[in-house]
């Protein structure tokens, strides 16, 4: 087993997509989503930073369910609800489901990463061959929680842009999700920490979803 561990520059409910009862990666972290040595039951943590103001706390940790092609996340009737609809709610303004494949090309739909004149945000999404999705999630975002002293291995990415996993083992790794299914329901457990910048209410993310 590996536990995926990066340090977040910022979370708008994009990268990952905790909404509609799974925690999905389709854009952005390539070098995960396109690793060989990434399997299913894997986990994926996505950490805090300095440029965030929450160094040292767990914006979401979640593990692999399956693998599928952008094509597939596209087509499959489950994962309609995560397309993107720019003048949505919040939740539907950053829906991840945005890429396939027209007569043999990559089409981006319009999405948070569409301001992209150079096409930088594209190159770099569909490097990564796969979306990952999560069913056993803990997606804290502005609720993120501080590691325990005693879990301090978790957040130690080394360089603030590397992504480590070849660090740890599997008693370490089950220590650390030990925890959180001792302290923690899963599921959306608050606001994506970017959220705070439109000055709006707490958001009801549960009603929201049911809502629609």
């Amino acid at each position: 087993m590996h536990c995926f561990r990066y340090r977040m520059e910022h979370d708008y409910g994009f990268a990952p997509n905790p909404f509609w009862g799974t925690l999905t990666l389709a854009c952005c972290k390539a070098q995960i989503r396109n690793s060989q040595v990434l399997a299913v039951g894997d986990w994926i943590v996505g950490l805090g930073s300095v440029s965030m103001g929450n160094e040292g706390t767990v914006i979401y940790a979640a593990q692999v369910k399956k693998k599928i092609s952008f094509d597939d996340y596209w087509n499959s009737p489950d994962y309609q609800v995560k397309k993107a609809n720019i003048n949505g709610t919040m939740i539907q303004m950053y829906g991840d489901n945005v890429y396939h494949t027209v007569d043999g090309q990559v089409v981006q739909e319009s999405c948070a990463h569409s301001n992209d004149p150079d096409g930088k945000h594209k190159k770099s999404d569909v490097s990564g061959k796969n979306v990952l999705i999560c069913e056993r999630f803990y997606y804290f975002g502005d609720q993120a929680p501080k590691l325990p002293k005693e879990l301090a291995y978790i957040g130690d990415t080394g360089n603030p842009r590397a992504i480590r996993y070849t660090d740890l083992d599997d008693k370490k790794i089950q220590a650390f999700t030990d925890w959180l299914a001792a302290n923690y329901k899963t599921g959306i457990l608050g606001d994506p920490c970017n959220w705070k910048e439109f000055k709006r209410e707490k958001y009801e993310i549960y009603e929201d979803e049911e809502g629609m």
